[in-house]
């Protein structure tokens, strides 16, 4: 490919669209006590929710900038050029190493020619965006047009999502103890999607079959031209539910073509178990972008 797509483990990709595109993929860290995860290679997903359904908490970091060095020189020796899509700067500090990295790699080799990019996006979201720029990699795309593309995808991906149990989001500081206790209490749901990267309430929802025809309301409020984009939809280990939101879609919507997924180690270990995320785009996708 004459562009290398580069990206994070925050994107929460599945393991066959990685192998398909040659994305190159820089895991986060998670942490249990002292030691020390890599996200999606020793540590899964699965594991991470059932231990904090027994009542185990996660700490996450940021990609190592030495990280950034080793695979920005590998790539900066060859010659080849490169784009690092980045999870939301307002979410981790990623991206801001990956700036760092970038500036010292290019002091050794000042031809090196890279791009980064802040996403404002996470989990299957950011995902979908580094899809549709590894297909345009693919596909022979100049630089300059995959990363046209990518602020494009970056500022019409819709993040939908809920989480099953309120008390995840209170350890992580997205809501007070007594809003975690009262919503336990209540069956409440909230609806939260990204906004300029950061994470924002919208609803509160008591009930789960009711929270998952509101997130397809909203979809249907925001959404267009679903039967020629991809959805999708990302989870904390929940098919039940998956399977009655795609559902939902399917007959509302009409979409056709989805990318299912689990939460990856680093999200899932702040939103928990239970997790149901929806992605799609606001914006027609136009012809030049599509693969």
């Amino acid at each position: 490919m004459a562009v290398q797509i580069i990206t994070d483990s925050a994107a929460d990709l599945p393991k066959e669209l990685i192998q398909e595109y040659s994305i190159d993929v820089m895991p986060l860290r998670v942490y249990l006590g002292e030691k020390e995860y890599i996200d999606g290679e020793t540590i899964q997903p699965l594991e991470v929710f059932q231990n904090m359904r027994e009542g185990t908490q996660y700490k996450t970091a940021q990609v190592p900038l030495q990280v950034f060095e080793d695979i920005f020189s590998k790539y900066a020796e060859k010659g080849q050029s490169c784009i690092y899509i980045a999870f939301s700067s307002e979410l981790s500090g990623t991206y801001q190493s990956s700036v760092m990295a970038k500036q010292q790699v290019l002091e050794e080799y000042p031809d090196f020619d890279i791009e980064v990019i802040d996403t404002k996006a996470a989990s299957m979201g950011f995902g979908l965006i580094v899809k549709y720029a590894a297909q345009m990699a693919q596909k022979g795309k100049t630089k300059e047009e995959i990363v046209e593309a990518i602020h494009f995808f970056s500022n019409h991906m819709e993040h939908i999502f809920t989480v099953d149990n309120l008390e995840y989001l209170y350890r992580g500081g997205r809501v007070s103890r007594t809003a975690a206790f009262v919503g336990g209490i209540l069956n409440i749901k909230p609806v939260l999607h990204v906004e300029d990267g950061k994470l924002i309430p919208l609803e509160k929802i008591r009930g789960r079959k009711k929270v998952i025809k509101r997130m397809v309301d909203i979809m249907e409020e925001r959404g267009v031209d679903y039967s020629n984009q991809t959805i999708g939809i990302s989870h904390g280990d929940d098919m039940e539910a998956v399977e009655a939101l795609m559902d939902q879609i399917k007959e509302r919507l009409g979409c056709k073509e989805f990318i299912i997924t689990l939460v990856g180690s680093t999200i899932g270990s702040h939103s928990g178990p239970g997790t149901l995320a929806l992605f799609f785009l606001n914006k027609e996708i136009p012809d030049r972008y599509k693969s």
